[in-house]
């Protein structure tokens, strides 16, 4: 067979290993319109599919890539601004690594952004449906980035990189991005990310990124970021927020969570989103029921007649398989 196949490595190299997901989802809004304007799970009174995501990785010596590729809408909503937004295939990542020294090591390529604490992948979110923050940051970031362990608990990085979420850069720009990340681990379970990317065509995002296992059953989670893409005037477009994420573990087979976020934009639109997900399953099949809430402090929705409301609420039940 064809994965027995690609399995078979020389030993010494490491073995290509191939994992992914698959994800599907009905969702509801009570309006009886889509309202919330996130990434994803976006139709309304539907039985809709997410993506078929597939991740190859191999490693040789100190050398490693990671290829990722997907299908489907959920991958589509991810596109960046003038690629294809149909449901063709389309690369999530495709990099390699290389470890310099013990310390020091260099990264190249298309990866997914190291802003922000949700990823398109269902498979790393507790939530189904996604934060404004999430919505409106960078999904990916192409480039070249070096990353250095000062120690055990605190590690910096620094790269170029192109504008977000394209795979090349327009030969006038080139890779005009800087970013950067301090990681620590101030204590046994807490790890923590500064984040900053800048460019003259993207912008400027500051992102605080934060999780704490408190216990084995609990752990609490922050993003908080700000964004101003730097013009001014009635081109200037910025926004500032932050969302708690708290997790617990119920038994072996159910976990519930709930994720509160404050969005605020240059555009008057300021929301209070508050999500209630469970993720009951063991093993490889995880089904997310899920109750979100949306009030804004403008007419931003609309209401079971059709008219402009200030509040949106839906509920979305997700399969999501992983392998």
């Amino acid at each position: 067979m064809p994965v027995l196949s690609l399995q078979a490595q020389d030993e010494e190299d490491g073995k290509l290993k191939i994992s992914g997901s698959v994800d599907t989802y009905y969702k509801y809004d009570f309006s009886g319109e889509a309202n919330i304007g996130t990434s994803f799970a976006d139709e309304q009174n539907s039985i809709s599919i997410g993506m078929l995501d597939l991740i190859f990785e191999k490693s040789s010596g100190k050398s490693s890539f990671v290829g990722e590729i997907a299908f489907g809408p959920r991958n589509a909503a991810s596109a960046g601004p003038g690629e294809d937004g149909s449901f063709a295939p389309r690369i999530q990542n495709l990099y390699f690594s290389h470890q310099l020294t013990d310390e020091l090591t260099v990264t190249a390529g298309y990866m997914g952004t190291f802003v922000g604490y949700e990823i398109i992948s269902p498979t790393g979110n507790f939530n189904y449906s996604t934060s404004y923050l999430f919505t409106n940051g960078p999904f990916q970031n192409a480039g070249v980035k070096f990353e250095y362990a000062i120690s055990d608990a605190v590690s910096i990085m620094a790269g170029v990189f192109n504008p977000w979420n394209v795979y090349t850069a327009p030969s006038d720009i080139g890779p005009s991005s800087f970013g950067a990340q301090l990681a620590v681990s101030p204590v046994e379970g807490w790890d923590a990310y500064l984040n900053f990317v800048t460019g003259g065509e993207s912008g400027t995002e500051i992102d605080l990124t934060t999780t704490f296992q408190v216990s084995d059953d609990f752990m609490v989670g922050l993003n908080a970021a700000s964004f101003n893409n730097g013009l001014e005037g009635d081109l200037e477009s910025s926004f500032a927020g932050a969302a708690v994420y708290l997790n617990l573990s119920v038994s072996e087979v159910v976990a519930l969570g709930t994720r509160y976020e404050y969005f605020s934009t240059n555009a008057d639109f300021d929301v209070n989103a508050i999500t209630f997900s469970a993720n009951i399953g063991k093993g490889a099949l995880t089904f997310i029921p899920e109750l979100r809430i949306d009030a804004a402090s403008t007419e931003a929705f609309l209401d079971a007649d059709g008219a402009a409301s200030k509040t949106a609420t839906q509920a979305v039940l997700a399969a999501v398989f992983a392998f």
